[in-house]
């Protein structure tokens, strides 16, 4: 009996700034995701999923290292920082014998150190040198930032048709390089397969036919929470780029439509991808002897209380999808779903477990499986709450730190020192902030208390004699500490 015989095959899918709401399987009234719904529907939803640092680089950072923001040392968003964590998925994983191929978007620095993984086809952009994506498509559209012939920015709302087919899209190209990885593998041992996909993240330019799928239809509009100010009004001369305008975005509802129209059909087009591997694992008997597990590095606020993006706490751009199907071997049943808060962190230890093998001590996240609906899911002690947090960043100007437990969700703003109290299981949402609501103020005062816990003794003095306090220096770099909630 060969190693590939005694080990499960894994494949990890995340796609980027994609929102947990934008799934079939997640009751999305108008988006096709029948692939990602399947995934999830053969396997476990987790509905209660969350970026521990929602924006691109902290997020990668945790999923790849298995460790908290505050542990792994990225709290907010910064490029160009070198990183050499103490153990990485790939790392573990090629340590009991998995051959690790990435693909796609790694989004870390330096840009070609390997974390881990034995080959990469690396592509974190659709611009740029030092691209495999650019140089598969050879040299058929231009590589440089001003001279993409769309013409719209990768960081912003405005949405178009791609000019390229969708055979020449990013997102094609990674299954197919993942299909190619997957012939030529050695078939003597496991492999662990991560697929990154830059969509659907700006610029929001899918193919003609997905675009024009979601632009002739009926969309359903941002959600506007009673917090926001009521005499915030659409106007015309907004910055087109994203950063510049993510917590002050007013936008006409045609340009709104437009908007969702292209965000939607990204998602929908890396749905047909995905289907695309979903049948090759099919055709190839590979499909039941594999664990596949899917998510989002963050999500985007996409309108939302009139913001854009990423690196907020609240459920636009903080919570995420994620999907985990074992392969029958397991016994694991299907349908599933759980409510439990899991995060990015805890990937690193699903997996290592997955694979049999121990998982590291300086790891902070911890393992899924056992809540994946198996005989004693229902015994398993999970954490009270997740804990996320993200340095001011981008026009906001504001940090946070959010705590989740799968239905309420406090939010304290760094800066201002402003707080949301939300029930995420209600009818209103994150519509109606509870925070001075005195039906809710023992559970106010409860998460409140619980993040005094999380963040005394923080180098930042995020706490003095017992009370949160506001305008405290908050920088994307710190000093790791050792746990993680």
């Amino acid at each position: 009996m060969s190693a590939a015989d005694d080990l499960p095959n894994i494949i990890l899918i995340a796609t980027d700034q994609q929102r947990s709401d934008c799934l079939g399987l997640a009751g999305h009234p108008v988006l096709q995701t029948p692939n990602l719904d399947f995934l999830g529907a053969s396997g476990t939803h987790f509905r209660s999923a969350y970026a521990e640092a929602p924006s691109c680089i902290p997020a990668r950072r945790t999923l790849i290292s298995g460790q908290a923001p505050s542990a792994n040392g990225m709290v907010g968003f910064q490029e160009g920082v070198a990183w050499d964590p103490p153990h990485t998925i790939a790392g573990e994983l090629s340590k009991v014998g998995y051959q690790c191929e990435m693909v796609g978007k790694m989004h870390l620095f330096p840009q070609r150190k390997r974390y881990g993984f034995h080959r990469m086809a690396l592509a974190d952009s659709t611009r740029g040198p030092n691209n495999d994506y650019l140089d598969w498509l050879s040299g058929e559209v231009p590589t440089d930032r001003w001279a993409m012939a769309h013409g719209v920015s990768p960081n912003g709302w405005i949405a178009r048709p791609s000019h390229l087919d969708e055979t020449q899209t990013h997102s094609f190209w990674c299954i197919s390089q993942a299909i190619e990885f997957l012939e030529k593998r050695d078939p003597e041992m496991p492999y662990f397969l991560y697929i990154g996909f830059i969509d659907p993240h700006p610029p929001l330019t899918p193919p003609a036919f997905y675009f024009d799928r979601y632009a002739r239809q009926e969309l359903p509009g941002p959600v506007i929470g009673d917090w926001v100010d009521p005499d915030f009004r659409p106007r015309k001369g907004q910055d087109p780029e994203g950063p510049e305008t993510r917590a002050d975005l007013a936008l006409d509802d045609a340009a709104m439509h437009d908007f969702r129209a292209g965000y939607y059909g990204l998602i929908n087009h890396v749905d047909d991808q995905v289907g695309r591997l979903v049948q090759y694992l099919r055709d190839t008997r590979l499909l039941d002897e594999s664990f596949l597990l899917v998510t989002s590095d963050h999500g985007e606020m996409l309108g939302d209380h009139h913001m854009l993006a990423k690196a907020a706490g609240f459920d636009g751009a903080a919570r995420i999808p994620f999907l985990a199907r074992a392969p029958r071997s397991f016994g694991l049943p299907s349908g599933n779903v759980v409510d439990a808060p899991v995060g990015l962190q805890d990937v690193l230890a699903t997996l290592v477990d997955v694979a049999g093998a121990e998982v590291p001590a300086a790891v902070t996240g911890r393992s899924v499986l056992p809540l994946m609906g198996g005989p004693s899911a229902g015994d398993v002690e999970w954490r009270d709450v997740l804990h996320g947090e993200h340095s001011p960043a981008y026009a906001g100007d504001y940090g946070m730190h959010y705590l989740v437990d799968g239905r309420m969700k406090y939010i304290w703003h760094t800066q201002s020192g402003r707080e949301f109290f939300f029930d995420l299981a209600g009818a209103t949402g994150e519509a109606r902030n509870l925070v001075d609501d005195p039906e809710w103020s023992d559970h106010v005062a409860s998460f409140r208390r619980r993040l005094v816990e999380i963040l005394t003794d923080r180098e930042e003095g995020f706490v003095d004699q017992g009370e949160l306090v506001a305008g405290r220096p908050y920088r994307a770099l710190t000093r790791p500490v050792t746990s993680g909630v």
